[in-house]
């Protein structure tokens, strides 16, 4: 049901694993990490124990093979499950049982497990094998992207897609980056979007929080600057997502306003104005005609009739 990427750079130590299936909210159930004590995806029919299980066994000192043994002894459903775990020292261990649903398998590398099941074809993993391979320049999470997007290129699901997650541990006990797409027809894209999104507003803001070294750590005056800042007018913000908003906005109210004035102004109201676009999309005019979404449109006209 699922194709994902466990991994630990070697330069800087940094745990990350990279997930994408066809149920909603993948983040929430595959991924686990632990600062400094390694990162594992549990999947097939998610056992969340087994990487809990997992992760306090490595965090005793046990070696990935040897944690991936010790919960799978304790499951007597192991048949169905498919875990990839890699350690803080890079070292793996990854299994697929003999119930998951086909095509499923794995792969391992240096310091990294695939893992995919009920996917259209062992090219899923090829693919991702090969991105994240031929990223090794690239930080951690730019690679883990890659071969997410990698796979979804060459298959993926075999069901279709839905969620996408890409979680990353640094020094600290909170995620240096977690972010989820957990409904949408294209979530490896559009993870990659808000992952653009994140490295230019999120990435600053979580540079500058509090570390056990450095409690009293505080932002920046250009992170504060960022932060306070109207989401649409950030930088790495969609240029034309924002000139769209703001067209619809000036279609609605009549007025043209200044682009400071425009982005107050939508997020006050971009709720409001995706409700009132779902109506217009909707046309219920057939349906209850006194019913008036636009006063400047005829509605019940026929393409090309005379309206009546």
């Amino acid at each position: 049901m699922t194709f994902s990427i466990v991994a630990r750079c070697a330069r800087t130590g940094e745990l990350g694993v990279a997930v994408s299936t066809a149920v909603p909210a993948v983040g929430a159930m595959c991924p686990y990490l632990r600062a400094g004590v390694g990162a594992v995806s549990t999947q097939s029919w998610v056992n969340p124990y087994l990487a809990l299980n997992a992760l306090d066994l490595l965090e005793r000192g046990a070696s990935a093979q040897s944690a991936l043994e010790q919960v799978l002894e304790g499951d007597p459903a192991a048949a169905l499950r498919q875990l990839g775990i890699v350690d803080r020292h890079g070292y793996t261990a990854t299994w697929t049982g003999s119930q998951c649903t086909g095509w499923a398998g794995q792969r391992t590398g240096a310091s990294f497990t695939i893992q995919g099941n009920m996917l259209t074809s062992p090219a899923t993993l090829d693919a991702m094998q090969a991105a994240f391979e031929s990223s090794a320049q690239c930080a951690l999470e730019e690679r883990l992207m890659r071969a997410l997007e990698a796979g979804q290129m060459n298959g993926g699901d075999k069901r279709g897609r839905q969620s996408a997650a890409l979680k990353v541990m640094g020094d600290e006990a909170y995620a240096q980056l977690d972010l989820r797409v957990d409904e949408h027809p294209d979530p490896v894209a559009e993870l990659r979007r808000v992952f653009g999104v994140a490295q230019r507003q999120l990435t600053p803001f979580v540079q500058a929080m509090p570390t056990r070294d450095d409690p009293g750590r505080a932002p920046s005056a250009d992170v504060t600057a960022l932060l306070l800042t109207p989401p649409p007018m950030r930088p790495g913000a969609s240029d034309e997502e924002a000139a769209r908003d703001a067209r619809v906005l000036r279609e609605w109210v009549g007025v043209a306003f200044a682009s400071d004035r425009s982005a107050h102004n939508l997020t006050t109201y971009r709720s409001i104005l995706a409700e009132i676009t779902k109506l217009r999309e909707l046309d219920l005019s057939a349906t209850h005609p006194a019913v008036i979404f636009d006063p400047a449109r005829a509605y019940g006209a026929r393409a090309g009739g005379s309206g009546e």
